[in-house]
C-alpha cells in the first residue's frame, strides 16, 4: 500500500490528473449543451430537417446523460504495462474522457484494453507491471493502493476460495459503506471472476449460479453494459431487457445502468410485457402450479377451439322479397377452414366474415347476389353479427381466460388433462366486464394471458409502435437478463423464450434460494425451458462479498437443512458482529420487545438501513405494532427502501440487501412459507453488517 498521507507525490500527481480529466469532463458536457442550443435555433422546416433535428436532439441528449456521473468516482485506477505488451499507462475509469487533441485521459471500464485491470492475477499478469486502485470521494482522491507484477511484485494479494482478491482495501471499503436503499455499481472493484461473466460472449444462453452476497444481480447488470458497449451494433436496435422478480427489486436496481451511462435499457416484471390487463397479487400455491405448467398450453388451445365453433343451427335471414341461408354444415366448413389457413385467431376473423356473406349471396334462390350487396344490407343485421360472434368473435386474451375461467362448463372442455383438483382450481366466479378494468390478474396468470395473445392475435386496426409493431404483438429482445430465475415456471419460461430474438439470455439466481410454487432442484430444469440453439453455458460465484463471516456461518447451518447438495459462498469479510438471538417466549408485550429492539438496531446503526423482515402474513400487523407506538417505518410494498426502518415480508426480500436485517419468527417462516427453510435462508443473507433473530421458539437446527 503507497503512502497516503497529504506529502505523497503520487496522490498529489494522481489527483492532479482527477483534476485536469473532471475539467474536460465539464468542458463536454457544456459542448454538448451548447451543441443542444444551436439546434433548437429555427423552427419549422422541411419534414426531413425536423427529422434530422430530432435525431441530433436525441444523440445529444444521450451523451449529457452519460457526461452526466453526479457524485459517482470518474475513475478508479490505472495500469501500466510491460515493455513487451506496448509499455503504455491506462487510467481505467466510468466513461471514456479524452482532452482537447481527442487523445485518451480515462478509458472507459469496457473497452478491451481495460481487461487486465479486472483480470490480471500473480499467476497471470496479463502484461502488466503495476495495477492502481482508487479510493475517492467523488472528485478526492483519498488514497492509493498499488499491486506489482513480474520482478516488481511484492507480497501476494488476499486469496479467497482460491482466487486472488484485486484491490483488496478498495474492495472492502466499497463493503462496508452504509446502504441507501438503492443497489449500486460495483465498475471500481469488480473481481476476476465477476469479470469472466461479464465479459463472456454474446450468444446463447449463460446461467450464473451465485449465493448469497456474490453479487450476482449486480454482475448480470454489468454484463448488460458491457454488452451494449462491446455490440452496440445491432443490441442498440434490438434492444436489451432486464426482468426482475417483482417492482420493489426493480425500484432497487433501477440506478445501475444509469450509472454506468447505459438508460436505454428496459427494466421490467413479467406483468409489463401484456398489455391491457391489470395484474396485482399471487394466486394460491395450488393454482400458481397449475397455472405454471405447461400443461396450460393445451388448456388455451382448447378454449380458444370452444370459441371457433359451428352454427347449432341453420342461419335464415330475410333480404328483400327472399331468404339467404347459410347451414350448420357450411359454417362447420368455414371454421375448419379458417383454422387450417390462419395462424393467429383475431388473423381469421376478416376470412370469416368474408366467406359467410359470401355463401349467404351464394344461397340466393334467384341466382349468387352480388357479395358486396348482400354484405352492405346485411351488415348490421341482429343474426348475422350474432352468428358471426358464435362462429368466430374477435378476441382479446383477457376475454377468452375470463370467460374460461367463469364457466365450469368451458373448464370441464378445456381442462382434458387436468385432475378435477387441478381444474377447479383455475374457476372463479364471472363478472360482467365490458372494458377490462373490472378484472384483476394474478402474477401467476401472466404467462397464460401470453399464451393466449400468442394463439390469438392484434385486435384488428391496432395502434403501431415506433418500431413498426403492433402494442399487442409480442416484442422480441437482442439480449435478455433474467434475475432469479430459480423461481420461474415452465410458463414464465416459456414467456421469455418467444421474447428472445436470437437465443442471448443472461439468467442468474441461486437454486438454494428457491421459494415460489415453482421452486426448482437445478438448472436443469430451467434449461429445459430456454432457448437451445447453442449449447448453454455455467457459470458460478463462489465468493461472498456482502455477508460478513459471522453471519454466512450461521446461513450455512441454515442451507444445510435448506438445500444440503450447495455449498455456501467463501465470505471475504471472515470477521464482523456475531449474530444476535433474542427470545421473546417470556415477555409479557412481544411486540414492544421486537419493537425496542428494532429502535436499539437503528440508534446503533446511525447512517444506512434496518429491514424487519416478516413472515408474509404479519407483514401489516408488525407495521400496525410501530405504527400504534408513533413510530414510523417505511412499506417495503408502497416505498421501496427510502426509510431508516422498513418492515419488508420474507416473500419480497429477495435480492435486496441492507446493512442490518432484524429477522421476525424465524420458526413461522419455516412452517408457513412455501419452501420454509430456503425462505429463512433469504432473510439471514441479507444484512451487510448486523443480524438480528428474534424467536418465540428457534427451528432445531439453530439451537
Amino acid at each position: 500500500m503507497s503512502d497516503t498521507s497529504p506529502v505523497d507525490p503520487e496522490l498529489v500527481a494522481e489527483q492532479a490528473f482527477l483534476d485536469r480529466a473532471y475539467r474536460r469532463l465539464d468542458e463536454s458536457r457544456e459542448e454538448a449543451i451548447a451543441l443542444a442550443s444551436m439546434v433548437e435555433v429555427g423552427k419549422g422546416g422541411t419534414n426531413q430537417a425536423r427529422w434530422e433535428r430530432e435525431i441530433i436532439n436525441q444523440s445529444i441528449a444521450e451523451r449529457l446523460a452519460e457526461l452526466d456521473i453526479g457524485d459517482r468516482s470518474l475513475c478508479f485506477g490505472r495500469i501500466d504495462q510491460t515493455t513487451e505488451s506496448g509499455g503504455g499507462s491506462y487510467h481505467i475509469g466510468r466513461i471514456a474522457v479524452s482532452d482537447a487533441n481527442k487523445d485518451p485521459l480515462i478509458v472507459d471500464w469496457r473497452a478491451p484494453v481495460s481487461e487486465s485491470f479486472y483480470r490480471a492475477t500473480g499467476r497471470d499478469p496479463q502484461g502488466l507491471v503495476r495495477r492502481r486502485h482508487f479510493i475517492s470521494r467523488s472528485r478526492e482522491l483519498l488514497g492509493i493502493e498499488d499491486e506489482f507484477f513480474g520482478e516488481a511484485a511484492g507480497s501476494q494479494s488476499a486469496v479467497v476460495d482460491g482466487r486472488e482478491l484485486r484491490g483488496e482495501g478498495a474492495l472492502i471499503a466499497a463493503l462496508e459503506t452504509s446502504r441507501t436503499g438503492r443497489l449500486s455499481d460495483i465498475v471500481g472493484t469488480i473481481q476476476g471472476e465477476q469479470d469472466e461473466i461479464i465479459r463472456a460472449a454474446l450468444p446463447g444462453v449463460l446461467v450464473v449460479q451465485g449465493g448469497p452476497g456474490t453479487g450476482k444481480t449486480v454482475v448480470a447488470l454489468h454484463r448488460a453494459a458491457y454488452l451494449l458497449y462491446t455490440h452496440r451494433f445491432p443490441l442498440d436496435g434490438q434492444g436489451v431487457l432486464v426482468i426482475g422478480p417483482n417492482r420493489l427489486f426493480l425500484g432497487y436496481i433501477e440506478q445501475v445502468l444509469p450509472s454506468l451511462g447505459e438508460a436505454g435499457v428496459e427494466l421490467s416484471v413479467l406483468a409489463d410485457l401484456v398489455g391491457g390487463v391489470r395484474v396485482q397479487g399471487r394466486d394460491t400455491f395450488d393454482a400458481a402450479r397449475i397455472k405454471g405448467d405447461l400443461r396450460m398450453v393445451n388448456v388455451v388451445r382448447r378454449a380458444l377451439r370452444d370459441r371457433q365453433r359451428p352454427l347449432r343451427r341453420d342461419l335464415r335471414v330475410g333480404y328483400g322479397t327472399r331468404y339467404l341461408t347459410m347451414t350448420i354444415q357450411q359454417s362447420a366448413g368455414i371454421v375448419d377452414e379458417a383454422r387450417r389457413r390462419f395462424r393467429t385467431h383475431n388473423a381469421a376473423r376478416k376470412f370469416v366474415v368474408a366467406r359467410v356473406f359470401e355463401t349467404l349471396a351464394n344461397s340466393h334462390p334467384d341466382g349468387p347476389a352480388e357479395v358486396r350487396a348482400v354484405r352492405d344490407g346485411l351488415g348490421a343485421d341482429e343474426d348475422v353479427r350474432a352468428a358471426l360472434m358464435w362462429m368466430w368473435p374477435v378476441l382479446r386474451p383477457a376475454d377468452l381466460l375470463h370467460g374460461l375461467y367463469g364457466s365450469r362448463a368451458l373448464l370441464r372442455s378445456a381442462c382434458k388433462r387436468l385432475s378435477g383438483a387441478e381444474e377447479a382450481s383455475l374457476y372463479r366466479p364471472w363478472r360482467d366486464d365490458h372494458d377490462g378494468s373490472a378484472v384483476l390478474w394474478t402474477v401467476d396468470d401472466v404467462p397464460v394471458l401470453d399464451e393466449a395473445m400468442e394463439l390469438i392475435g392484434p385486435l384488428p386496426k391496432q395502434k403501431v409502435r415506433a418500431d413498426g409493431s403492433r402494442t399487442d404483438e409480442v416484442r422480441t429482445y437482442g439480449h435478455i437478463v433474467v434475475d432469479e430465475a430459480q423461481d420461474l415456471s415452465p410458463m414464465q419460461l416459456r414467456m421469455l423464450t418467444r421474447r428472445s430474438l436470437n437465443g442471448s439470455m443472461t439468467v442468474v439466481g441461486d437454486i438454494a434460494q428457491s421459494t415460489g410454487a415453482w421452486a426448482h432442484e437445478s438448472w436443469d430444469e430451467v434449461l429445459d425451458h430456454l432457448p437451445d440453439r447453442r449449447p448453454p453455458q455455467r457459470r458460478d460465484l463462489t465468493v461472498g462479498y456482502r455477508i460478513p463471516g459471522p453471519s454466512m456461518d450461521l446461513a450455512a447451518k441454515v442451507l444445510a437443512v435448506a438445500a444440503p447438495e450447495l455449498s455456501p459462498p467463501v465470505a471475504v469479510r471472515d470477521v464482523g458482529d456475531e449474530p444476535r438471538f433474542v427470545s421473546i417466549a417470556d415477555a409479557e408485550d412481544p411486540a414492544a420487545v421486537i419493537v425496542r429492539e428494532v429502535e436499539a438496531e437503528r440508534l446503533a446503526l446511525g447512517q444506512g438501513n434496518v429491514a424487519v423482515i416478516t413472515p408474509t402474513d404479519q407483514y401489516d400487523a408488525m407495521i400496525a405494532e410501530f405504527e400504534a407506538r408513533g413510530i414510523e417505518v417505511g412499506r417495503a410494498r408502497q416505498q421501496g427502501f427510502d426509510h431508516p426502518v422498513t418492515v419488508v415480508p420474507v416473500s419480497l426480500v429477495k435480492g435486496l440487501e441492507v446493512d442490518t436485517a432484524v429477522v421476525i419468527d424465524p420458526m413461522g417462516i419455516v412452517n408457513d412459507e412455501p419452501q420454509g427453510a430456503r425462505s429463512l435462508y433469504v432473510a439471514v443473507t441479507r444484512a451487510t453488517k448486523r443480524l438480528v433473530v428474534i424467536h418465540d421458539e428457534l427451528p432445531s437446527f439453530l439451537r
